[in-house]
């Protein structure tokens, strides 16, 4: 049979027809071997999502080796579009930045659980106030005893000279400042118990021995308690002479003082006279001095000429404390880790505290501090009516009232003028 097209269809080269020559048709032949398999049907007659199931190896509308897939053939084709564009899904950044905060929160979780559990080992807690006998009724508020003492514990012979600290006799101990905080939630308050302040030493279980001493009526300077038998003597001492319970004890000698304020680069003091003793090193000219640590131990225990003697000292003792406490409790210094471990542990290495002091009350006490620094509490001296043998006697009229505040957690009206 004759397959090829009739030129009288007007198709072919030379017709009149403007149609294109169709492709001649041809009947393939097999020559030998197995059969081939038949032609795979028109695509109108499969459905899309079945394919072909057998790739003849041509492209249909395609040209070879081009396209967006590389030339997949039909049995490849997954429906997907190339236009020469990523069509990566787009970054889900909600989950992106979800997973980075839970990562942040796991991080400062650990970094704020080691740092306490460090923290937390590093307290001395050698103040065993379960020793005090015949303490008074506690009030509303917390009430911390704070005592800076000549402690020259860890000091070389150098720095005894630098912050001329001298050297104290074998076994004794002394303090050179005593201060009252109250915390209460009518403000806090800072009181501070003048060294030279004349008052009785009562009966007491000494700390190491276990024996009981009676009363023997005897007046002595309150820093005299600390030399005969240490801290719980002195809280007996003061909760005796006063009336008032003391909560918390801590202490810090003079090694850890200086070392506070050099970790965390000095403190800001306005003197607002000239300064000169040579016992202390104090040396300075009216006006605002950022303090190193030598300075500052020098500032706070300079008690030769200034007007009041032990009254001014204590003032300027408060007034340093609480400069200390504000700018050690500040964003700069707590999210620093390379400010906040060596304050602390500046702080730490020679902090005593009672067994009961948690890193919450010290918190809590530097935080009062620092309200007091900002205004928000009230500082002062205990109120004294004269003297006696040089020793300073407390207003027991006014005592009795500002006692009666603290306890009662009022906002103190007393004046120690």
């Amino acid at each position: 049979m004759n397959d090829w097209p009739n030129r009288d269809q007007g198709y072919g080269r030379g017709s009149a027809n403007p149609e294109p020559e169709g492709a001649r048709v041809m009947r393939h032949v097999q020559r030998g071997g197995a059969p081939r398999p038949p032609a795979a049907p028109p695509r109108s007659a499969v459905p899309p999502q079945q394919g072909y199931g057998y790739d003849d190896g041509y492209s249909e509308g395609q040209v070879y080796g081009g396209g967006g897939r590389g030339g997949r053939g039909r049995g490849q084709d997954d429906g997907y579009y190339d236009d020469g564009y990523d069509t990566r899904p787009a970054p889900n950044w909600g989950r992106r930045i979800k997973r980075g905060f839970i990562t942040l929160l796991v991080v400062v979780l650990v970094w704020g659980v080691g740092t306490y559990f460090w923290a937390d080992g590093q307290l001395k807690r050698e103040v065993d106030l379960a020793k005090v006998i015949e303490r008074p009724g506690a009030g509303e508020g917390t009430n911390y005893l704070i005592v800076g003492s000549d402690s020259r514990e860890g000091m070389t012979a150098a720095d005894k000279k630098r912050l001329h600290t001298g050297s104290a006799g074998e076994g004794s101990s002394r303090t050179d400042s005593m201060m009252i905080l109250h915390v209460g939630s009518n403000g806090d308050t800072l009181i501070s118990l003048p060294r030279d302040s004349n008052v009785e030493i009562p009966s007491f279980v000494g700390s190491d021995s276990g024996k009981k001493y009676e009363a023997t009526g005897r007046t002595t300077k309150l820093n005299a308690a600390y030399s005969e038998d240490g801290p719980e003597l002195l809280v007996r001492t003061v909760e005796h002479n006063t009336g008032l319970r003391i909560d918390h004890y801590a202490e810090i000698g003079f090694g850890g003082f200086a070392k506070i304020v050099d970790a965390v680069g000095g403190v800001d003091i306005k003197v607002e006279q000239p300064m000169k003793d040579k016992k202390s090193g104090a040396d300075f000219e009216p006006g605002t001095h950022t303090m190193n640590g030598e300075q500052s131990l020098a500032f706070v225990r300079q008690r030769y000429g200034l007007a009041g003697g032990d009254l001014d000292r204590t003032k300027n003792q408060q007034k340093f404390l609480s400069a200390l406490a504000n700018q050690t409790a500040t964003p700069s210094t707590i999210i620093n880790p390379f400010k906040l471990y060596p304050t602390m542990g500046a702080g730490l290495d020679t902090l005593v505290v009672d067994k009961d002091m948690s890193l919450f009350d010290l918190a809590e006490m530097f935080w009062a501090m620092k309200s007091v620094s900002g205004g928000e509490g009230k500082s002062m001296n205990m109120p004294v009516s004269g003297s006696v043998n040089g020793n300073l006697v407390w207003d027991k009229a006014k005592l009795q009232q500002l006692v009666e505040q603290l306890k009662n957690d009022e906002k103190v009206t007393v004046s120690d003028e």
